[in-house]
């Protein structure tokens, strides 16, 4: 598999400010990649936390006594995988491929029942088959550009996936594109993206500076189908939540009350 990044890749205008970090961080400030993750790990992930991440970790079961060890590909500076174990029992096997954001991870996030792993192609030969219980990819995919890639993606993750167990994909919701939600933007208004097209996004900084403008790719949801279906996962499962609940964190009116910010699709490896 050819090295990819799981992470949001920022333009080099929008990087974080040495100076505004902390110095207890140790940032190298002529590192480009260690201020990407820097920036990455600001993001407030706030709709995520209240509707997205809730989402998957329902569709895997995330805190049953069947779920014991949790697969998180491109878990980036390990925000969910931390989440994994304050919710559960369950042992997490957390993977990307940027060093930067793996060092943030052990530094800010390091836990007895974490096991932050480095792969250098994507590749997760240092796992077993059908060696985990439930896998997810957290905004892997959009941040993935060939489609041989997500092809590989799901193959590996199916698998180590033991047979029973669910992967679960979260990504921006395509049919929401351009539409302003609480902390971000994917896409352009009015804009319609092709297959696979890069887009630019608006990520706001909880500090109010200046919002990052990472670049994804746009993938409709017959995609996630057909990578998944190919792969050979079955009981294939599209859900898109909405905010239940509604939260003053979000503001008075969140879009995410009506439109479907998050896209989340499973399926079962037999």
């Amino acid at each position: 598999m050819p090295p990819r990044t799981t992470s949001h890749p920022i333009s080099a205008t929008n990087r974080l400010d040495a100076g505004a970090l902390d110095s207890a961080d140790r940032l190298d400030a002529g590192d480009p990649d260690r201020l990407d993750a820097e920036a990455f790990d600001a993001y407030d992930d706030l709709p995520e936390r209240l509707i997205g991440y809730p989402a998957v970790f329902h569709a895997l079961g995330i805190g049953s006594c069947a779920v014991r060890t949790v697969l998180d590909y491109g878990c980036g500076p390990g925000k969910v995988a931390t989440r994994v174990v304050e919710a559960s029992d369950a042992r997490v096997v957390a993977v990307d491929v940027s060093p930067p954001m793996l060092e943030i991870a052990r530094e800010r996030r390091p836990h007895p029942r974490i096991d932050y792993r480095l792969t250098d192609d994507g590749g997760l030969g240092f796992l077993a088959d059908g060696s985990v219980d439930a896998a997810m990819a957290c905004f892997v995919f959009v941040t993935t550009g060939d489609i041989a890639d997500l092809h590989d993606i799901a193959a590996e993750t199916h698998r180590v996936l033991r047979p029973g167990g669910r992967f679960a994909v979260l990504d921006a919701n395509p049919r929401t594109t351009g539409i302003r939600f609480s902390t971000f933007r994917r896409g352009e208004p009015g804009r319609v993206y092709t297959k696979g097209e890069r887009r630019r996004s608006r990520l706001e900084r909880p500090d109010g500076g200046a919002p990052l403008e990472p670049v994804d790719h746009h993938w409709p949801c017959q995609t996630y189908l057909d990578v998944l279906g190919k792969a050979g996962f079955t009981d294939l499962d599209v859900h898109e939540p909405v905010l239940t609940h509604r939260s003053a964190l979000l503001g008075h009116d969140p879009a995410e009350a009506g439109h479907p910010p998050f896209l989340v699709v499973s399926g079962v490896r037999q």
